[in-house]
């Protein structure tokens, strides 16, 4: 069977250690680093970092409408951290959304700063659950405050929401990539398969 293609948005922040998860868990992972590599992609993931540099890149680059495009497309979009707070419909501190793809509203920086970074156990629906909790890193982390009513809550912590899904995009406030667990990873690429096979029965009419 041949490898899906996997991009990572390669503009700044945990590119490496994204694709080596994903060629561990059987994908083929690519490092996008011009819109039309995009092209390329069965999956996108915008991985952690800083948010406000990474967005300042995908403006000058061009990426923002071509991400767009691609999740209109019906290609899964998954962000980590910083990604989950470039999906954003809505900034809880106020701004302009960038790429305002997911009904929620995130919080930067919510768990605190680089300092309060910590590591913690989560069950997460359909992903870890309390037989096998997932062990997750939170690095200045941000959390979301409100999902809209599309929007499945995956996983909490402290009452926080800290992980959800809204029909092909998945979001998480910790970093997945930093752990030797590939579950969350494993969880995206079926997503990722689920809408090949829903892209492919509509354009044959099955």
């Amino acid at each position: 069977m041949k490898k899906p293609n996997i991009g990572v948005l390669a503009l700044q922040g945990a590119v490496r250690e994204h694709l080596r998860m994903l060629e561990d868990c059987g994908a083929r992972g690519i490092a996008v680093r011009y819109p039309a590599e995009l092209q390329l992609c069965r999956g996108l993931i915008i991985p952690g970092g800083e948010s406000t540099t990474i967005g300042k890149l995908m403006s000058a680059f061009g990426f923002i409408d071509e991400i767009r495009l691609l999740w209109r497309e019906g290609v899964p979009v998954y962000g980590t951290c910083a990604g989950l707070i470039l999906m954003a419909k809505r900034i809880a501190e106020g701004g302009r959304p960038l790429l305002g793809l997911m009904d929620i509203t995130a919080r930067r920086n919510a768990f605190g700063r680089q300092v309060d970074s910590f590591e913690t156990d989560l069950e997460m629906k359909g992903i870890a659950e309390s037989n096998r909790p997932f062990r997750a890193v939170f690095i200045r982390a941000p959390w979301i405050d409100e999902a809209g009513p599309e929007v499945e809550v995956l996983g909490e912590f402290g009452g926080r929401v800290v992980a959800a899904r809204q029909d092909g995009m998945l979001v998480t406030a910790f970093h997945p990539e930093l752990t030797g667990d590939d579950r969350v990873h494993r969880y995206f690429l079926a997503m990722v398969e689920e809408a090949s096979r829903s892209r492919a029965a509509a354009e044959t009419g099955g």
